[in-house]
């Protein structure tokens, strides 16, 4: 229900002089119909909007979890020749070899924590997403093994579990030389993790989910999950995400 907008000065990107603001669109929730014990803030991907998943996870068995699903801002994305769309960064190639758009990145991660700051102490937190939504997700892990945003300003939220499906980790070759420390590397030891991917996808390829989770993998998040589903494409299946649900359930006991 909200619309927020970050300027990059807001964001501590230094002394650039021209002033990019990013207004979000709105933010569809889903409240648990049984004790909340966990958060989840649940990304779409290009072009779509956070309604559309809120009616699929509103129908999951996961009555423990309450979901937010914002809309990502409408801005010019490169790798669709420069058309507006939602995105939640702009992006020349769908991989983790391609340029990355740190200052879009850090604008959407700082959204989604400002969305999971004013929850409960006791409830879990988690960010999850699909295709550009699991790259933002995935980009957060990241932020909060390092304690920081890709600017250098501090990142506020203790994650206990990421999703990402059919997605990649933006900036994912320079991963392990930024998980420097002894602080980075118990919070990424720390953070489980699941990627799935369809071995079939035509938008993101698999090999490109694959070698973000080994990527991670050998940064020193220990606990990450990678699923392969044969014949999938660049969609979900009802498979898919009961294993999704089993994963939160194991690992957030919600």
């Amino acid at each position: 229900m909200s619309k927020m907008s970050y300027s990059s000065a807001s964001m501590g990107s230094g002394s650039r002089t021209a002033r990019r603001t990013v207004e979000f669109g709105r933010t569809y929730v889903v409240r648990p119909k049984a004790k909340h014990q966990a958060t989840i803030v649940w990304l779409h991907g290009l072009g779509d909007n956070g309604s559309s998943w809120s009616q699929l996870l509103d129908n999951l068995p996961l009555p423990n979890i309450k979901w937010i699903c914002p809309t990502a801002p409408t801005r010019p994305v490169t790798v669709l020749g420069g058309f507006p769309c939602a995105a939640w960064f702009d992006d020349g190639e769908l991989s983790e070899d391609g340029p990355n758009d740190v200052e879009g990145l850090d604008a959407s991660v700082a959204h989604i924590a400002n969305l999971l700051s004013t929850e409960p102490s006791d409830v879990k937190l988690g960010i999850g997403g699909f295709s550009m939504g699991a790259a933002c997700a995935l980009y957060s892990a990241t932020c909060f093994a390092q304690g920081k945003y890709g600017n250098g300003n501090p990142y506020p939220i203790n994650l206990k579990a990421v999703v990402g499906i059919s997605g990649w980790l933006p900036g994912a070759r320079s991963l392990r030389n930024k998980i420097g420390s002894n602080d980075a590397a118990r919070r990424a030891a720390s953070l489980p993790v699941l990627l799935c991917h369809g071995q079939c996808d035509e938008v993101v390829p698999y090999k490109y989910g694959e070698r973000s989770s080994q990527m991670m993998s050998s940064a020193g998040f220990r606990y990450v999950t990678f699923k392969g589903y044969e014949g999938l494409g660049h969609y979900t299946v009802p498979q898919e995400m009961e294993e999704v649900c089993q994963w939160l359930h194991t690992r957030l006991g919600a």
